[in-house]
């Protein structure tokens, strides 16, 4: 049996994707979360093989709820299901520890099958992620810039994106402020801007956060 726990912020959404995997009669719902602390919380306590994980949350994001998973419980196999399309963040979350990633829009089957595989200890890899790593391996395509950030580079550049200043993250991820602020200047350098302001046009741009 496949234990499988759902996160995201919206109801809805849970509900669907549950009433899709009920139709597997080898998955389990092992929990629902709404929220990245709730599923870090959660976790604590629920044994969980396979994380489908949405970007998009309040508080702490996806690219948070990654890392720390990434940290504390290495076995379990994490599936973004993301409104973003996969040229915005598929490359950047897959090379920062995820197993799979798939936009929302996907089929049903598809889904089904990207958690048999990634429960299975293998990555699962959409047509559409697919195209880009071959054209990125062609020469057809150069990699954006924000895939060359860490995970950690990542957190702090969305959260820098989304108008946080550097001592509300350094709360929000337990971290000195010389610390974030060290953060923010490698990431002004790989992305080649000067300014927070600057950082959230190229977030914009690139489709990494909503207007």
């Amino acid at each position: 049996m496949i234990q499988v726990a759902i996160v995201d912020d919206h109801q809805i959404v849970r509900t669907g994707f549950r009433e899709l995997l009920s139709e597997d009669a080898s998955i389990n719902i092992a929990f629902e979360a709404a929220t990245g602390d709730e599923a870090l919380e959660k976790l604590r306590a629920t044994q969980c093989g396979v994380l489908l994980l949405d970007i998009s949350l309040p508080g702490k994001s996806g690219v948070d709820v990654l890392r720390a998973v990434r940290q504390r419980y290495p076995e379990i196999n994490v599936l973004i299901l993301s409104g973003f399309p996969e040229e915005s963040y598929a490359l950047a979350m897959m090379r920062n520890g995820a197993n799979g990633y798939l936009c929302k829009d996907c089929e049903g089957e598809e889904l089904l099958r990207a958690i048999h595989m990634v429960s299975a200890g293998r990555r699962y890899v959409s047509p559409r992620t697919a195209e880009l790593l071959a054209d990125e391996m062609s020469g057809e395509r150069s990699g954006v810039l924000h895939e060359t950030l860490s995970d950690r580079e990542l957190q702090v550049f969305l959260r820098l994106a989304r108008g946080e200043s550097v001592s509300a993250i350094a709360g929000q991820l337990h971290l000195s402020v010389k610390t974030i602020s060290t953060y923010r200047s490698r990431v002004t350098e790989k992305l080649n801007v000067s300014s927070n302001a600057e950082l959230a046009t190229y977030a914009l741009r690139h489709g990494l956060i909503n207007d």
